[in-house]
Protein backbone atom coordinates (compact mmCIF):
# COMPACT_ATOMS: atom_id res chain seq x y z
CA UNK A 1 0.00 0.00 0.00
CA UNK A 2 1.16 3.56 -0.66
CA UNK A 3 -0.15 7.05 -0.02
CA UNK A 4 -1.96 8.16 -3.18
CA UNK A 5 -1.76 11.82 -2.19
CA UNK A 6 2.04 11.74 -1.88
CA UNK A 7 2.72 9.43 -4.84
CA UNK A 8 1.55 11.74 -7.64
CA UNK A 9 3.98 14.59 -6.85
CA UNK A 10 6.81 12.05 -6.47
CA UNK A 11 6.13 10.58 -9.92
CA UNK A 12 5.73 14.04 -11.41
CA UNK A 13 9.05 15.22 -9.93
CA UNK A 14 10.81 12.13 -11.30
CA UNK A 15 9.45 12.84 -14.80
CA UNK A 16 10.60 16.46 -14.58
CA UNK A 17 14.07 15.27 -13.51
CA UNK A 18 14.13 13.07 -16.63
CA UNK A 19 13.25 16.17 -18.72
CA UNK A 20 9.84 14.83 -19.72
CA UNK A 21 7.64 17.72 -20.82
CA UNK A 22 4.32 17.63 -18.97
CA UNK A 23 1.47 19.57 -20.57
CA UNK A 24 -0.98 20.06 -17.71
CA UNK A 25 -4.56 21.30 -18.21
CA UNK A 26 -4.22 20.51 -21.90
CA UNK A 27 -7.09 18.74 -23.59
CA UNK A 28 -6.62 16.64 -26.73
CA UNK A 29 -9.83 16.35 -28.73
CA UNK A 30 -8.87 15.12 -32.20
CA UNK A 31 -6.18 13.65 -34.44
CA UNK A 32 -4.86 14.54 -37.87
CA UNK A 33 -4.44 11.49 -40.10
CA UNK A 34 -2.47 10.71 -43.23
CA UNK A 35 -3.91 7.39 -44.33
CA UNK A 36 -3.25 4.97 -41.46
CA UNK A 37 -0.66 7.31 -39.92
CA UNK A 38 -1.34 9.86 -37.16
CA UNK A 39 0.44 13.11 -38.04
CA UNK A 40 -0.61 15.07 -34.96
CA UNK A 41 -3.00 15.31 -32.04
CA UNK A 42 -4.83 18.59 -31.58
CA UNK A 43 -6.81 20.24 -28.82
CA UNK A 44 -6.92 23.24 -26.52
CA UNK A 45 -5.17 24.78 -23.54
CA UNK A 46 -7.54 27.33 -22.08
CA UNK A 47 -8.82 28.95 -25.31
CA UNK A 48 -5.61 28.48 -27.23
CA UNK A 49 -5.57 25.82 -29.96
CA UNK A 50 -2.61 23.46 -29.61
CA UNK A 51 -1.09 20.79 -31.79
CA UNK A 52 1.50 18.09 -31.11
CA UNK A 53 3.32 16.49 -34.04
CA UNK A 54 5.15 13.23 -33.36
CA UNK A 55 6.44 10.07 -34.99
CA UNK A 56 4.59 7.82 -32.55
CA UNK A 57 1.75 8.16 -30.06
CA UNK A 58 0.60 6.12 -27.05
CA UNK A 59 -3.08 6.06 -26.13
CA UNK A 60 -3.49 5.88 -22.36
CA UNK A 61 -6.87 7.62 -22.28
CA UNK A 62 -8.36 4.71 -20.38
CA UNK A 63 -11.87 3.33 -20.56
CA UNK A 64 -13.82 5.24 -17.89
CA UNK A 65 -16.59 7.73 -18.59
CA UNK A 66 -17.39 10.17 -20.07
CA UNK A 67 -20.43 11.28 -18.03
CA UNK A 68 -22.85 10.25 -20.78
CA UNK A 69 -21.65 6.65 -20.38
CA UNK A 70 -21.84 6.82 -16.58
CA UNK A 71 -25.41 8.11 -16.93
CA UNK A 72 -26.35 5.45 -19.48
CA UNK A 73 -24.65 2.43 -17.94
CA UNK A 74 -24.26 3.41 -14.28
CA UNK A 75 -25.89 5.55 -11.60
CA UNK A 76 -24.85 8.86 -13.15
CA UNK A 77 -21.77 11.02 -12.64
CA UNK A 78 -20.38 10.47 -9.14
CA UNK A 79 -17.65 13.13 -9.62
CA UNK A 80 -14.81 10.60 -9.64
CA UNK A 81 -11.10 11.36 -9.82
CA UNK A 82 -11.36 12.03 -13.58
CA UNK A 83 -13.30 15.26 -12.87
CA UNK A 84 -15.04 15.24 -16.27
CA UNK A 85 -17.28 18.22 -15.39
CA UNK A 86 -14.12 20.26 -14.79
CA UNK A 87 -11.79 19.07 -17.55
CA UNK A 88 -14.15 17.44 -20.04
CA UNK A 89 -14.98 13.80 -20.65
CA UNK A 90 -12.56 11.21 -21.97
CA UNK A 91 -11.68 11.45 -25.67
CA UNK A 92 -10.12 8.32 -27.16
CA UNK A 93 -7.19 8.78 -29.54
CA UNK A 94 -7.86 5.28 -30.89
CA UNK A 95 -11.48 6.11 -31.71
CA UNK A 96 -10.52 9.46 -33.24
CA UNK A 97 -8.11 7.57 -35.51
CA UNK A 98 -11.14 5.69 -36.85
CA UNK A 99 -10.62 2.38 -35.02
CA UNK A 100 -13.64 0.55 -33.65
CA UNK A 101 -13.07 -0.15 -29.97
CA UNK A 102 -14.17 -3.17 -27.98
CA UNK A 103 -16.69 -3.01 -25.14
CA UNK A 104 -16.55 -5.13 -22.01
CA UNK A 105 -19.50 -6.42 -20.03
CA UNK A 106 -20.36 -7.41 -16.49
CA UNK A 107 -23.35 -9.66 -15.81
CA UNK A 108 -25.02 -8.59 -19.03
CA UNK A 109 -24.40 -4.88 -18.41
CA UNK A 110 -22.14 -2.72 -20.56
CA UNK A 111 -18.82 -1.91 -18.90
CA UNK A 112 -18.10 -2.39 -15.21
CA UNK A 113 -18.32 -0.09 -12.21
CA UNK A 114 -15.13 0.99 -10.44
CA UNK A 115 -14.65 -1.15 -7.37
CA UNK A 116 -13.60 1.17 -4.56
CA UNK A 117 -14.05 4.57 -2.93
CA UNK A 118 -11.96 6.67 -0.56
CA UNK A 119 -13.10 8.10 2.76
CA UNK A 120 -11.45 10.99 4.55
CA UNK A 121 -9.50 9.40 7.41
CA UNK A 122 -10.18 12.36 9.71
CA UNK A 123 -13.91 11.65 9.41
CA UNK A 124 -13.51 8.17 10.93
CA UNK A 125 -13.33 7.21 14.60
CA UNK A 126 -10.05 7.15 16.53
CA UNK A 127 -10.33 3.37 16.88
CA UNK A 128 -10.53 2.88 13.11
CA UNK A 129 -7.70 5.34 12.50
CA UNK A 130 -5.51 3.53 15.03
CA UNK A 131 -6.20 0.24 13.24
CA UNK A 132 -5.32 1.75 9.87
CA UNK A 133 -2.14 3.34 11.22
CA UNK A 134 -1.02 0.13 12.92
CA UNK A 135 -2.06 -2.57 10.44
CA UNK A 136 -2.95 -0.74 7.24
CA UNK A 137 -6.37 -2.40 7.20
CA UNK A 138 -9.62 -2.28 9.17
CA UNK A 139 -12.49 -4.76 8.82
CA UNK A 140 -15.85 -3.68 10.27
CA UNK A 141 -18.89 -6.01 10.11
CA UNK A 142 -21.96 -4.53 8.43
CA UNK A 143 -25.26 -5.06 10.26
CA UNK A 144 -27.33 -7.55 8.24
CA UNK A 145 -30.04 -4.95 7.63
CA UNK A 146 -27.48 -2.67 5.94
CA UNK A 147 -25.88 -5.23 3.60
CA UNK A 148 -26.44 -4.31 -0.06
CA UNK A 149 -26.78 -7.59 -1.91
CA UNK A 150 -25.21 -8.12 -5.36
CA UNK A 151 -23.62 -4.68 -5.75
CA UNK A 152 -20.19 -6.32 -5.89
CA UNK A 153 -21.25 -8.39 -8.88
CA UNK A 154 -20.91 -5.33 -11.12
CA UNK A 155 -17.52 -4.10 -9.92
CA UNK A 156 -14.43 -4.13 -12.13
CA UNK A 157 -12.12 -5.75 -9.56
CA UNK A 158 -13.70 -9.20 -9.50
CA UNK A 159 -10.96 -10.59 -7.21
CA UNK A 160 -12.73 -8.66 -4.44
CA UNK A 161 -16.29 -9.48 -5.51
CA UNK A 162 -16.67 -12.09 -2.77
CA UNK A 163 -18.90 -12.50 0.28
CA UNK A 164 -16.36 -11.13 2.77
CA UNK A 165 -16.33 -7.79 0.97
CA UNK A 166 -20.13 -7.72 0.83
CA UNK A 167 -20.67 -8.42 4.54
CA UNK A 168 -17.90 -6.16 5.91
CA UNK A 169 -16.60 -2.64 5.52
CA UNK A 170 -13.01 -3.26 4.41
CA UNK A 171 -10.77 -0.20 4.65
CA UNK A 172 -7.15 0.06 3.44
CA UNK A 173 -4.76 2.85 4.40
CA UNK A 174 -3.72 4.57 1.15
CA UNK A 175 -3.37 8.02 2.68
CA UNK A 176 -7.14 8.19 2.64
CA UNK A 177 -9.17 5.21 3.84
CA UNK A 178 -9.85 3.11 0.76
CA UNK A 179 -13.32 1.57 0.99
CA UNK A 180 -13.36 -1.70 -0.95
CA UNK A 181 -16.85 -1.27 -2.35
CA UNK A 182 -18.03 0.38 -5.58
CA UNK A 183 -20.40 2.62 -3.59
CA UNK A 184 -22.27 2.68 -0.29
CA UNK A 185 -25.22 4.96 0.58
CA UNK A 186 -23.85 7.64 2.90
CA UNK A 187 -26.76 7.55 5.37
CA UNK A 188 -26.39 3.78 5.74
CA UNK A 189 -22.60 4.08 6.04
CA UNK A 190 -22.96 6.56 8.90
CA UNK A 191 -25.09 4.10 10.87
CA UNK A 192 -22.12 1.73 11.20
CA UNK A 193 -20.11 2.18 14.44
CA UNK A 194 -17.01 4.26 13.90
CA UNK A 195 -18.30 5.72 10.63
CA UNK A 196 -20.88 8.11 12.07
CA UNK A 197 -19.10 11.13 10.52
CA UNK A 198 -17.79 9.43 7.37
CA UNK A 199 -17.18 11.65 4.36
CA UNK A 200 -16.36 10.58 0.81
CA UNK A 201 -13.08 11.84 -0.62
CA UNK A 202 -13.36 10.07 -4.00
CA UNK A 203 -15.70 9.87 -5.74
CA UNK A 204 -17.51 12.74 -4.10
CA UNK A 205 -20.79 10.99 -4.94
CA UNK A 206 -19.64 7.61 -3.59
CA UNK A 207 -22.96 7.27 -1.80
CA UNK A 208 -24.78 6.76 -5.11
CA UNK A 209 -22.33 5.26 -7.60
CA UNK A 210 -18.93 5.26 -9.22
CA UNK A 211 -17.30 5.56 -12.64
CA UNK A 212 -18.11 3.12 -15.45
CA UNK A 213 -15.09 1.50 -17.12
CA UNK A 214 -14.15 -0.91 -19.91
CA UNK A 215 -16.31 0.71 -22.56
CA UNK A 216 -13.47 1.61 -24.97
CA UNK A 217 -10.65 -0.91 -25.38
CA UNK A 218 -8.29 -0.87 -28.35
CA UNK A 219 -7.75 -3.84 -30.67
CA UNK A 220 -3.99 -4.39 -30.50
CA UNK A 221 -1.22 -6.90 -31.01
CA UNK A 222 1.09 -8.27 -28.31
CA UNK A 223 3.61 -5.49 -28.93
CA UNK A 224 0.77 -3.14 -27.87
CA UNK A 225 0.50 -1.52 -31.30
CA UNK A 226 -3.10 -0.58 -32.12
CA UNK A 227 -4.34 -2.50 -35.14
CA UNK A 228 -5.16 -0.33 -38.13
CA UNK A 229 -2.85 2.59 -37.21
CA UNK A 230 0.83 2.26 -38.03
CA UNK A 231 2.20 4.58 -35.32
CA UNK A 232 -0.22 4.25 -32.39
CA UNK A 233 0.42 2.16 -29.27
CA UNK A 234 -1.71 1.68 -26.16
CA UNK A 235 -1.29 0.94 -22.46
CA UNK A 236 -3.28 0.58 -19.27
CA UNK A 237 -6.94 -0.37 -19.56
CA UNK A 238 -6.81 0.60 -23.24
CA UNK A 239 -4.95 -2.71 -23.70
CA UNK A 240 -8.02 -4.68 -22.66
CA UNK A 241 -9.73 -6.19 -19.67
CA UNK A 242 -6.88 -5.66 -17.21
CA UNK A 243 -7.16 -4.18 -13.72
CA UNK A 244 -4.54 -2.48 -11.58
CA UNK A 245 -1.70 0.00 -11.40
CA UNK A 246 0.97 -2.73 -11.69
CA UNK A 247 -0.59 -3.81 -14.96
CA UNK A 248 -0.68 -0.20 -16.15
CA UNK A 249 3.03 0.23 -15.31
CA UNK A 250 3.99 -2.96 -17.17
CA UNK A 251 2.00 -2.19 -20.32
CA UNK A 252 3.05 1.47 -20.26
CA UNK A 253 6.70 0.44 -20.10
CA UNK A 254 6.36 -1.91 -23.08
CA UNK A 255 4.29 0.57 -25.12
CA UNK A 256 6.86 3.31 -24.52
CA UNK A 257 9.73 0.98 -25.40
CA UNK A 258 8.06 -0.14 -28.63
CA UNK A 259 7.11 3.40 -29.61
CA UNK A 260 10.83 4.23 -29.60
CA UNK A 261 11.64 1.02 -31.50
CA UNK A 262 9.07 2.03 -34.11
CA UNK A 263 10.63 5.49 -34.52
CA UNK A 264 14.06 3.87 -34.97
CA UNK A 265 12.64 1.41 -37.54
CA UNK A 266 13.62 -1.52 -35.34
CA UNK A 267 11.68 -4.71 -34.67
CA UNK A 268 9.09 -4.33 -31.91
CA UNK A 269 9.51 -6.38 -28.75
CA UNK A 270 6.89 -8.97 -27.87
CA UNK A 271 7.39 -10.38 -24.39
CA UNK A 272 7.49 -14.21 -24.31
CA UNK A 273 4.65 -15.94 -22.53
CA UNK A 274 7.21 -17.69 -20.32
CA UNK A 275 7.17 -14.54 -18.16
CA UNK A 276 4.15 -13.21 -16.25
CA UNK A 277 3.82 -9.88 -18.08
CA UNK A 278 4.07 -11.55 -21.48
CA UNK A 279 1.46 -14.12 -20.50
CA UNK A 280 -0.91 -11.40 -19.24
CA UNK A 281 -0.64 -9.41 -22.48
CA UNK A 282 -0.95 -12.48 -24.71
CA UNK A 283 -3.73 -14.19 -22.79
CA UNK A 284 -5.89 -11.08 -22.51
CA UNK A 285 -5.45 -10.39 -26.22
CA UNK A 286 -6.76 -13.89 -26.97
CA UNK A 287 -9.64 -13.61 -24.51
CA UNK A 288 -10.71 -10.23 -25.87
CA UNK A 289 -11.52 -11.86 -29.21
CA UNK A 290 -14.24 -13.92 -27.53
CA UNK A 291 -17.28 -11.79 -26.73
CA UNK A 292 -18.51 -14.56 -24.46
CA UNK A 293 -15.83 -13.88 -21.84
CA UNK A 294 -15.68 -10.08 -21.95
CA UNK A 295 -17.27 -9.98 -18.51
CA UNK A 296 -14.03 -11.29 -16.97
CA UNK A 297 -11.17 -9.06 -15.77
CA UNK A 298 -7.51 -9.98 -15.49
CA UNK A 299 -4.99 -8.92 -12.85
CA UNK A 300 -1.84 -10.16 -11.13
CA UNK A 301 -3.55 -9.66 -7.75
CA UNK A 302 -6.26 -12.32 -7.86
CA UNK A 303 -9.10 -14.10 -9.61
CA UNK A 304 -8.83 -15.61 -13.11
CA UNK A 305 -5.34 -14.57 -14.14
CA UNK A 306 -3.75 -15.11 -10.72
CA UNK A 307 -5.08 -18.68 -10.80
CA UNK A 308 -3.67 -19.06 -14.31
CA UNK A 309 -0.25 -17.83 -13.15
CA UNK A 310 -0.20 -20.48 -10.43
CA UNK A 311 -1.31 -23.19 -12.86
CA UNK A 312 1.47 -22.27 -15.32
CA UNK A 313 4.11 -21.95 -12.59
CA UNK A 314 4.53 -18.22 -13.22
CA UNK A 315 3.67 -17.07 -9.70
CA UNK A 316 6.56 -16.75 -7.28
CA UNK A 317 7.89 -14.26 -4.74
CA UNK A 318 11.44 -15.63 -5.11
CA UNK A 319 13.36 -12.76 -6.74
CA UNK A 320 16.26 -15.05 -7.61
CA UNK A 321 13.94 -17.43 -9.46
CA UNK A 322 12.39 -14.50 -11.35
CA UNK A 323 15.83 -13.24 -12.37
CA UNK A 324 16.75 -16.70 -13.69
CA UNK A 325 13.51 -16.87 -15.68
CA UNK A 326 14.08 -13.44 -17.22
CA UNK A 327 17.67 -14.37 -18.06
CA UNK A 328 16.57 -17.67 -19.64
CA UNK A 329 14.47 -15.84 -22.24
CA UNK A 330 17.19 -13.30 -22.99
CA UNK A 331 15.59 -10.28 -21.35
CA UNK A 332 18.11 -9.46 -18.62
CA UNK A 333 19.06 -5.79 -18.85
CA UNK A 334 16.72 -5.28 -21.81
CA UNK A 335 16.03 -1.63 -20.93
CA UNK A 336 19.70 -0.72 -20.52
Amino acid sequence: LYNVAKMEPMVRNLLVEKEVQIQAETRITDVEMDGNHIKAVVGKRDRERIRFDADAFIDTTGTAGPPAFCNKYGNGCAMCILRCPTFGGRVSVTAKAGIEEMVGEKNGHTGAISGSCKLMKDSLSKEINDLLDEKGVAVIPIPKSKIIKEKLAFKACQQYAITEFEENIVLLDTGHAKLMSPFFPLNALREIPGLENARYEDPYGGGIGNSIRYTAMAPRDNGLKVEGVDNLFCAGEKVGLIVGHTEAICTGTLAGYNAVKHIKNEKLMTLPRDVAVGELIGYVQTQMRDKGVRDLKYTFSGSVFFNRMKKLGLYTTDVGEIEKRIDSVGLSGIFS
